[in-house]
C-alpha cells in the first residue's frame, strides 16, 4: 500500500484530507440531527410552535454541516482518482521503460503475452487499492471522534455500540488471509490467459493451416476453467464476508434502539440523542464497509503488483551493443568472433571479417551456417562470446526478411516518430524502389495500415522496411534475405541504388539468389558457423566446389518454384 502511495503523494494526501474533513462532518450531522428533534421537532408536538430564530439557528447549522461534508467528498473522490490514474500511468510507464531497456536476449526467454499482461493487466490492479484507500483511512479519524461522541452522549450505550468495530476487524483480518491465495492464483492464471490468447492469435495462420482450430480452443479453454475457478473462489469468500459485514451492523442497531429505549425511559438520554446516536452508528457503518472493500481489493491489488515487481526487480542486462568497439579505418571489423544463443552450441566460431565502407558484401550458407547470427551480433542484438567486434559507425539498420510494420500511419512506419525531413522520406522510398506504390495509395504517407501491415504484399513490406533504415539515416544496412519476395528486376534496381549511394552507405545481405548474389562486390561463403571462403561471385564458383553446389542447389529450387507457380 505504501509503495502504491508513494509513486504520488501530493494528491493521495489531498484526497486523505478530503476524506477526514467529510468524517468530522459526518459526526457532526448527528448533531444536526440532534438539534432538529430536541429543539425543532419535539418543542412543536408540545407547545404548537417554535420561534423564527430557533428555526434559522437549527438550519444554518445543518446546511453548513452538509456542505462541508459536501465539499470533502468532492476533495476526497477527485483526488483519490487522479491519484489511482497517475500512479497507474506511472507504475506502466515505468514497467515498460524497464523492459524496452532490457536487451533482446532477455525477450527472447520470455513470452510476449505475459510481459503485456505485467505492463497492462497488472500495473491496472496494482494501481487499484488507491481508490478506497483515502476514504478507508479517514475511518481512523471518523472512529476516534464517534467513538469520543458516543461515549460522551452515554457511556454504556456508547461502550455497546463501540465493541462491533473490533470485531469487524478481526473479521477483515480473517477474511484477507484466506482470499489471499485465491486471488494470487487467479492474477497467475489471468497472465498465463494473456499470454495463451496472444500467442494463438499471433499464429492464427498455423492453426488454421494445420486444422488445430479446436484443439487451440481448448487449450484456451482449460486455461480459462481455471481461471474461472479462482476466481470463483474468490468471490465466494468476497460475497460471504460482504454479507457479514453488512448484517453485523444492523443487527447492533437493532440491539441499540432496544438498549437505548430503556435509557430514554429512565431519563438517561433524550429521544434526540438517542436519534442522534442511531443516525451516527448508521453512518458509521458505510465507511466501515469502505475499509471491507479496501481489504476486499488489497489481495488483487498486491497480486498485481507481486507480479509487477517480478520484472522490475530483475537487473538490467548488460546490451550486447555496449560491448561494440569503434573503428577508424573499416565499417566492420570482427576479430575471431565466436557467438552462442545457447550455451555449449556456437552458432559462430572464430568468425574474423573486414569490410570496408562503401562495399556490397553478399553473404551465403547453407540453412543454419550462421548468416543470420552473424547479422544480429553485427547488429549488437546478440553478444560475443569471445573476440572484438568494431565498427564504423553507430547508425545500422537491420533489416528482417519478415518485415514488421506497426499498424499506424506509412509515415510513422518509415520514422517510428522521429523528426525526419520530407526529403529524407522521399529519397529512401526511391532507393528501396517504394516510392510508385506509395504514391497509389491514395493519401501516400497519411495511409493507415493494419496490424502488421496485412493490406500490404510481403515484398511492398520489405520495401518499406528498407526504406524505413535509410530514412533512419543508416550507413551500415545489414539485409537478412531482405529482398526474398521481390521479382529479381525489383531486386536488382534497389541494389543498385544501394551501389549508386557510394561511401555513404555499407551493405551487408544474406541472399539465395544468384542474381542477387551476382550483384555483389564481395561474397562471404558460410559454412557450419564460420567463413569457409571469400571473394567474388565468379572467383568462388570456379574455386570452390562446396560454393558452387550450394548456388546451383539455389538455382534448381528456384527453377522449380517458378515452374510450381506457373502451374
Amino acid at each position: 500500500m505504501w509503495a502504491m502511495v508513494s509513486f504520488h503523494k501530493g494528491y493521495f494526501f489531498i484526497a486523505v484530507g478530503g476524506a477526514a474533513v467529510f468524517a468530522v462532518a459526518t459526526v457532526l450531522s448527528s448533531y444536526g440531527v440532534q438539534l432538529l428533534i430536541d429543539d425543532v421537532i419535539l418543542p412543536t408536538f408540545d407547545t404548537g410552535g417554535i420561534t423564527f430564530d430557533t428555526w434559522a439557528r437549527v438550519s444554518a447549522v445543518v446546511v453548513v454541516i452538509g456542505l462541508v461534508r459536501a465539499v470533502g467528498v468532492v476533495v476526497r473522490r477527485t483526488y483519490a482518482g487522479v491519484a489511482n490514474q497517475s500512479t497507474a500511468k506511472t507504475v506502466a510507464d515505468n514497467t515498460l521503460s524497464h523492459l524496452m531497456r532490457q536487451p533482446a536476449a532477455w525477450h527472447r526467454q520470455r513470452m510476449t503475452g505475459d510481459i503485456a499482461a505485467r505492463a497492462g493487466v497488472d500495473t491496472d490492479a496494482a494501481a487499484t487499492i488507491l481508490g478506497p484507500m483515502p476514504f478507508a483511512s479517514s475511518v481512523v479519524v471518523l472512529l476516534i471522534v464517534s467513538g469520543v461522541w458516543l461515549i460522551v452522549t452515554d457511556v454504556w450505550l456508547g461502550l455497546f455500540a463501540f465493541t462491533v468495530f473490533p470485531l469487524m476487524l478481526v473479521m477483515n483480518i480473517l477474511y484477507q488471509r484466506k482470499v489471499d491465495y485465491h486471488y494470487q492464483v487467479a492474477q497467475d492464471e489471468l497472465g498465463a490467459l494473456s499470454e495463451a490468447a496472444h500467442e494463438s492469435f499471433d499464429g492464427v495462420l498455423v492453426v488454421k493451416a494445420f486444422g488445430a482450430e479446436d484443439r487451440e480452443t481448448e487449450r484456451l479453454a482449460v486455461i480459462s476453467r481455471r481461471l474461472r475457478k479462482a476466481r470463483t473462489n474468490a468471490i465466494t469468500l468476497r460475497s460471504t464476508f460482504e454479507s457479514l459485514i453488512d448484517a453485523a451492523p444492523s443487527l447492533v442497531n437493532v440491539a441499540i434502539i432496544g438498549f437505548g429505549a430503556t435509557r430514554v425511559r429512565d431519563g438517561a438520554m433524550t429521544v434526540g440523542e438517542l436519534s442522534a446516536f442511531v443516525f451516527l452508528f448508521t453512518l458509521v457503518s458505510l465507511p466501515l464497509r469502505i475499509v471491507s472493500y479496501l481489504f476486499s481489493e488489497l489481495p488483487h491489488s498486491a497480486s498485481g503488483w507481486a507480479r509487477v515487481q517480478q520484472v522490475l526487480n530483475e537487473p538490467l542486462q548488460r546490451a550486447p551493443r555496449a560491448a561494440i568497439l569503434p573503428s577508424d579505418d573499416a565499417m566492420v571489423d570482427l576479430r575471431n568472433v565466436s557467438a552462442a544463443h545457447v550455451d555449449g552450441a556456437f552458432a559462430l566460431r572464430d568468425v574474423t571479417l573486414t569490410v570496408h565502407r562503401g562495399r556490397t558484401v553478399a553473404i551465403v550458407g547453407a540453412t543454419g551456417s550462421g548468416k543470420t547470427t552473424l547479422l544480429h551480433l553485427i547488429a549488437g542484438l546478440v553478444g560475443a562470446k569471445s573476440g572484438t567486434i568494431r565498427l564504423g559507425t553507430t547508425r545500422v539498420g537491420l533489416v528482417f526478411q519478415e518485415a514488421f510494420l506497426f499498424a499506424e500511419s506509412l509515415r510513422y512506419n518509415l520514422t517510428l516518430g522521429a523528426d525526419v525531413a520530407q526529403d529524407a522520406i522521399n529519397r529512401a522510398l526511391e532507393i528501396a524502389a517504394a516510392d510508385g506504390f506509395v504514391r497509389d495509395l491514395g493519401v501516400s504517407l497519411d495511409t493507415e495500415l493494419g496490424e502488421r501491415g496485412v493490406s500490404l504484399s510481403g515484398g511492398q513490406r520489405q520495401r518499406l522496411a528498407l526504406a524505413r533504415a535509410l530514412a533512419m539515416g543508416s550507413e551500415l544496412l545489414l539485409l537478412d534475405d531482405t529482398t526474398s519476395a521481390l521479382d529479381p528486376s525489383t531486386e536488382a534496381a534497389v541494389l543498385t541504388n544501394l551501389r549508386l549511394l557510394g561511401d555513404s552507405v555499407t551493405t551487408l545481405v544474406v541472399a539465395s539468389r544468384p542474381s542477387t548474389i551476382a550483384l555483389a562486390d564481395t561474397v562471404i561463403f558460410m559454412a557450419e558457423g564460420n567463413i569457409a571462403a571469400a571473394g567474388t561471385h565468379e572467383v568462388l564458383l570456379r574455386a570452390n566446389d562446396a560454393y558452387r553446389t550450394l548456388i546451383s542447389a539455389f538455382e534448381h529450387d528456384r527453377h522449380d518454384g517458378e515452374n510450381s507457380a506457373d502451374r
